[in-house]
């Protein structure tokens, strides 16, 4: 498959293009979040705030304005959360409201066996766990190139830097992984 057949279509409305990239925005906030409910929140936002402020720009820049709404929502959730969390160990000695730890992603059973799903189940949290330890610029910049095959450019406008800073989080976030996935391969 070609870069060209992987990549959507400009949408013809803004409902299509809502639709078409509603699921992978999800995976991808609740990557970077951890919380399903969350980064459902985090996903619902994104889509309003580029309804109620771009809906009047061409189809072709929603898609990197989409990226960079959720982006910057994903991060003020992070901050969000970071407060929370010191308020909450200064106050209550380390525990948060409901005493749980947050859901961990499981991988789809693709396997045959329950040995191809623990393969599986394994090699997905290597690698969430090693994308999670990526220092932040750089995690986006994998998943809006890598996961989202967003073009520099769109990965550029989207985290709101430079083509060449794209490139470089990039090669540095797969040096990163390579290293840490190493057992992996």
């Amino acid at each position: 498959m070609t870069a060209d057949e992987r990549a959507p279509s400009t949408p013809v409305s803004m409902d299509a293009f809502l639709a078409q990239i509603e699921r992978r925005a999800w995976r991808m906030a609740k990557l970077a979040l951890g919380d399903p409910e969350e980064a459902h929140d985090a996903v619902q936002d994104a889509m309003l705030r580029l309804v109620r402020s771009y809906r009047n720009k061409p189809a072709d820049e929603w898609t990197p304005l989409f990226w960079g709404i959720l982006r910057r929502r994903i991060t003020d959730l992070q901050r969000r959360r970071k407060v929370r969390s010191i308020m909450v160990n200064w106050f209550s000695g380390g525990r948060d409201d409901q005493g749980e730890d947050m859901p961990v992603w499981e991988p789809p059973d693709h396997g045959p066996g329950p040995q191809r799903q623990l393969a599986d189940q394994q090699a997905w949290e290597a690698v969430s766990e090693a994308v999670q330890q990526l220092p932040q610029r750089q995690r986006e910049a994998f998943m809006l190139r890598t996961l989202e095959q967003l073009s520099v450019a769109e990965t550029a406008a989207a985290m709101g830097c430079s083509e060449g800073s794209v490139k470089t989080h990039l090669s540095r976030a797969l040096h990163s992984l390579r290293d840490q996935l190493e057992d992996w391969q």
